[in-house]
Formats: structure tokens, C-alpha cells, sequence
């Protein structure tokens, strides 16, 4: 008989992760066997339960996914963890799987590629889907190689700024207090040198983010 590959489920979303946990269970070899929304839920129940693969996201209230991923491999190494976010960006692919991730997956992805790629890293493969591979290529082919001394909170913030969100909603999409958001800000313009939106939003694009010009 076919042994049972068992899933935790990490995002901040109920609906989402009931449409997940339907497609993942579509699969008679999958079984969601717990669901969190924020990290200290998804920490205790991966310590718990020690699932064969964890389907994490980045944007999470509060801690940010990949440090999450940090936490839980430095608890149990050994754990198997899938990214699965709607970041395309290269730059957080790269962090992700330079912490420890097995995959990375977009949430743009074709619907069958979720279910795939549980089963390969599952099976201790890696898994990268198509077009986070074809943004890690373009990106690596790029002539100018910064060092990125920024967070994966703070990306994301980054990131948010150059598409033109304000402080406020930022915070909201975050689930960040606005001081908070601001402190980041402050933080991110201090560590790339950038006094304004313009320099910020020239950085985020040699960095490989996706930016919406002024």
C-alpha cells in the first residue's frame, strides 16, 4: 500500500487554505493533517505533528514565512518545507532556498504544479515551478550583483513602497502596526543609501523586484 504524505498548511487565509487543503486532498496520497494562520500556531504544530511537508507562505502577519522556515529547521532539520507564494521575484525565491526551503512554488501557478510539487519534495527532491525558474535565470544573467544587507520583512516592504502603497496599507497587508512599517522604511532607505522614492524604486529594480515606475 501506498504510504500517506502529510501536510501542514501555513497561510494567513482560511478560504485559501481550504481551497489547498481540496486540491491537495484530491491526491488519495495527501493528507492536510493541520492548518495555521501566524508563526507561533504554525511552529507549535509542526513541532507536534511533524508533518512530511509544510506549504508555507512568505506574507504572514506579524513573522515573516522565511524566518519561520528558519525556525522550524533549526528545530528540526530535517523538515521539508515548500514556499508557496505571490512573490515572483526572484530575490525571495533565492532567500527562501538559501535558508533551507525544498521549493518554491508562485501562487500563480497552475493548480496540478501545487500537488506535484508536495509529492517531490516529499520524495526529497527539490522543486522550483517554471516561472520562479525562468525569474532565477534572468536574474543570475544579470550583469550588476548587489548584496541585499535587507530582511525578508523588509523586501517585502521594499517591495510594497516601489508598487506605490502607502505606510498604512502596507501595515494592513501585513498585518504590521504603521510604526512598525515605518521603522522598516526608515531601516531600508538607511542600509541601500537611498534618500528618495526614485533611488528606491532604481535599487528594487536592480534587485529583481517588480516595481511600477513614478
Amino acid at each position: 500500500m501506498t504510504s500517506t504524505i502529510t501536510v501542514l498548511l501555513v497561510d494567513d487565509h482560511a478560504v485559501v487554505r481550504e481551497g489547498y487543503r481540496r486540491l491537495l486532498e484530491r491526491d488519495g496520497r495527501l493528507k492536510v493533517i493541520g492548518e495555521a494562520a501566524a508563526a507561533a500556531e504554525a511552529l507549535a504544530l509542526e513541532a507536534d505533528l511533524e508533518p512530511d511537508v509544510v506549504v508555507l507562505d512568505i506574507a504572514l502577519p506579524g513573522v515573516s514565512g522565511i524566518e519561520i522556515l528558519r525556525r522550524i529547521l533549526a528545530h528540526r532539520p530535517e523538515a521539508r518545507v515548500l514556499m508557496f507564494s505571490m512573490y515572483q521575484d526572484a530575490i525571495f525565491a533565492e532567500r527562501a532556498l538559501e535558508a533551507g526551503a525544498r521549493g518554491y512554488l508562485s501562487k500563480a501557478s497552475a493548480p496540478d504544479l501545487l500537488v506535484e510539487a508536495v509529492r517531490c519534495i516529499a520524495a526529497g527532491q527539490t522543486y522550483v515551478g517554471p516561472d520562479i525558474k525562468q525569474a532565477l535565470a534572468l536574474h543570475a544573467s544579470g550583469t550588476t550583483e548587489l548584496t541585499v544587507p535587507l530582511s525578508a520583512r523588509e523586501l517585502e516592504v521594499l517591495r510594497l513602497l516601489t508598487q506605490g502603497y502607502a505606510v498604512n496599507a502596507i501595515a494592513e497587508r501585513l498585518g504590521l502596526s504603521a510604526k512598525t512599517v515605518a521603522n522598516h522604511q526608515s531601516s531600508i532607505k538607511q542600509k541601500l543609501g537611498a534618500t528618495n522614492a526614485l533611488q528606491l524604486i532604481l535599487i528594487a529594480r536592480q534587485l529583481g523586484l517588480e516595481v511600477i515606475e513614478p
